[in-house]
């Protein structure tokens, strides 16, 4: 059994000296917008969803939900309007359910790191450590740089390179260098900018992001027309030294899949985890979206084949339209 937050009191005044919620410019799936957000027990949540609303951590890779019991109460106690789902997860490596609420599994890519050297012997293929050889034998350097104007240049060639990736439009495609080093400036005080250059032209990143417990790869992208140099794989085995180096055990590649991009985690060693997302109901309403499923968003309703169909007939629409 678990704790029913809907059966707790709320202590409700109906004339707060000021809204406490506020709205914060950040960069969601490439582009900025608009969140409503909510200072409680010192963290930053935001508030996303029209018809059912949700409460999350706004950066939740880097923070951790410790006392939910509080966050609920708070965010029914001081909203006119509490939002109808509190929704939280616990971050690797820490997977074993804490919290005593109904919960789901989001699948991770992580990549356990004992030494950059266990990594190169043991976690990858020979086929990997080959290309990454080749690529070095072909001129391939890759290092740790600066987030300054030659990285961002080399960033939005690579943006511009395409504007579609893996079937589907791709968010960064058609940006000006100001727009990247403005976008993507607010987050350099976490991360560690990884290029790879070739006859002194950067074709390949990665922004690895310190999360404290991992790092994690917040961008990884490689110029479509250098792919025989295996950038990618080189700029991963140097995002492995790089949190070797700085103490971090594992390394995150976000969600684990069934595509393409799933096999390439896989050939680098990284491997699913699963991790336990949380969804307390604020509101009936909340309580009703969950046990509609509706709390995944339309989406996720979907069946698993036809969620294949579509992204099939998307690849093959973006393929004959030469997008």
């Amino acid at each position: 059994m678990f704790p029913d937050p809907l059966s707790a009191p709320r202590s409700f005044d109906p004339a707060p000296a000021r809204d406490p919620v506020y709205v914060k410019r950040r960069l969601v799936d490439g582009r900025l917008v608009d969140l409503r957000c909510v200072d409680v027990l010192g963290k930053t949540f935001a508030l996303r969803g029209r018809f059912v609303r949700t409460a999350a951590l706004e950066d939740e890779w880097f923070d951790d939900l410790e006392d939910p019991e509080a966050a609920v109460r708070e965010l029914r106690g001081r909203l006119r309007r509490p939002p109808d789902i509190l929704s939280f997860w616990q971050r690797p490596p820490e997977v074993e359910p804490r919290f005593p609420y109904p919960h789901e599994w989001e699948e991770l890519a992580v990549l356990p790191i004992e030494s950059y050297e266990r990594w190169w012997t043991t976690r990858i293929k020979a086929r990997v450590r080959n290309q990454i050889r080749k690529a070095e034998r072909d001129g391939l350097v890759v290092r740790e740089v600066d987030f300054d104007d030659h990285f961002v240049r080399g960033m939005t060639a690579i943006f511009n390179e395409s504007p579609v990736r893996q079937g589907r439009p791709f968010w960064h495609y058609g940006k000006s260098f100001e727009t990247v080093r403005e976008q993507f400036s607010a987050f350099v005080h976490r991360e560690t900018m990884i290029g790879a250059y070739l006859d002194g032209r950067m074709i390949g990143f990665v922004m690895l992001a310190n999360a404290g417990r991992f790092g994690l790869t917040t961008q990884v992208l490689s110029s479509l027309a250098h792919r025989d140099k295996a950038p990618s794989n080189a700029l991963i085995a140097k995002a492995v030294e790089a949190c070797a180096s700085r103490g971090l055990r594992h390394l995150v590649y976000f969600h684990w899949g069934d595509d393409s991009l799933a096999e390439f985690k896989r050939r680098c060693g990284f491997e699913p985890v699963r991790t336990p997302r949380y969804f307390v109901p604020l509101t009936r309403k909340g309580r009703l979206a969950i046990a509609c499923g509706l709390h995944r968003g339309w989406k996720a309703l979907l069946p698993a084949p036809v969620k294949d169909a579509l992204k099939r007939a998307r690849r093959r629409w973006y393929a004959r339209s030469g997008r």
